[in-house]
């Protein structure tokens, strides 16, 4: 299983499924990362946390905890 976290600055991934339950879950979804959407990892910062991603025409910037949360292909 590949993980958002995983994943190398440059790549372009797709979203298939979200780990993790109640409210933290919710947050993830509710920044645009669902199912089936394409993501771009924009970098990754020096000591690794956070991960700037582009996702449904936006950046955004995420902790490598929630990151690894989102299974990717």
């Amino acid at each position: 299983m590949r993980t958002l976290r995983d994943i190398e600055p440059g790549e372009t991934v797709k979203v298939v499924a979200i780990h993790g339950n109640g409210p933290i879950k919710r947050r993830i979804m509710d920044m645009g990362l669902t199912k089936h959407a394409d993501v771009y990892v924009r970098k990754v910062a020096p000591l690794g946390d956070p991960v700037q991603i582009t996702v449904r025409g936006y950046e955004l910037s995420l902790r490598k905890e929630d990151a690894g949360m989102v299974e990717v292909e």
